[in-house]
């Protein structure tokens, strides 16, 4: 929708997460950036990052801390890069005995009962990173008091502003939440980037519960996000460019959009 957006004299938009992509929005649409302040103060809590070898450790490690947010009551949104990921984790979490709703693109129906109830005490809500987005999850009084919703990614996706919506879906307007995020070196977004440059590291730190020290996985985890965002974007330029070139095409043989 670039070259669509660009037909516009005057544009503007508004979005928690447009400060990753100012560059993108300078060079594309020529529109500056700036930073609004919350309407109030947030309170939400990033309990950190936690990254594993392999990626049953990871799950493992996810289902540690539902149990143990989910003992205090809290209500636990749990956000997956994918409908086969969050069937996965909802066979984990059916086995060991912990109620949940699934919110993918085969429950898109329920979508809106799902996302009304996600707030409630002790409910447990697996979902994509598209389920449910543009609907706040209102916290019911008890909830509030045990803390508010807690946010779970299981993974960081291919761009940081996605990670940063789906941390957003905790502590809205005042309200109390956190989010922590658990990764894996086997994960798509490591395994695209680094391909099989990983496999050596990932059979030395896989004993026991396969932790990774933050100071290592961080680098390594920014590293092929980062890179993902490059791509991308050159993804986007292009399309652009060859949007301009068959535009030009077209005006050349008379025949106009």
């Amino acid at each position: 929708y670039q070259k669509f957006f660009r037909r516009y004299i005057r544009l503007s938009g508004m979005s928690g997460t447009a400060q990753e992509v100012a560059g993108e929005l300078s060079a594309v649409y020529r529109l500056r950036t700036r930073r609004v302040p919350t309407n109030k103060r947030s309170r939400r809590w990033n309990k950190g990052e936690y990254c594993y070898a392999k990626v049953e450790h990871k799950w493992q490690a996810v289902l540690r801390e539902v149990k143990r947010r989910h003992k205090k009551g809290r209500p636990i949104l749990i956000g997956t890069q994918s409908v086969d990921a969050s069937e996965h984790l909802s066979a984990i979490l059916t086995k060991s005995g912990l109620r949940h709703r699934v919110l993918n693109a085969r429950q898109n129906e329920a979508e809106a009962e799902i996302i009304a109830q996600a707030g409630e005490l002790g409910r447990i809500t697996v979902a994509t990173n598209m389920a449910g987005r543009g609907t706040d999850i209102a916290l019911d009084g008890a909830a509030r008091a045990a803390g508010g919703l807690h946010v779970i990614a299981t993974g960081r996706h291919d761009a940081a502003r996605i990670d940063r919506q789906l941390y957003g879906r905790a502590a809205r307007q005042g309200d109390p939440g956190s989010h922590i995020t658990f990764v894996s070196l086997e994960d798509d977004l490591m395994r695209v980037f680094y391909g099989r440059k990983l496999r050596p590291f990932i059979a030395i730190t896989a004993w026991g519960r396969g932790w990774v020290p933050g100071f290592i996985a961080r680098p390594l985890v920014n590293l092929a996000q980062w890179a993902s965002e490059r791509r991308n974007s050159g993804i986007r330029k292009n399309l652009l460019k060859a949007d301009g070139s068959l535009e030009e095409l077209l005006a050349f043989s008379g025949r106009g959009e």
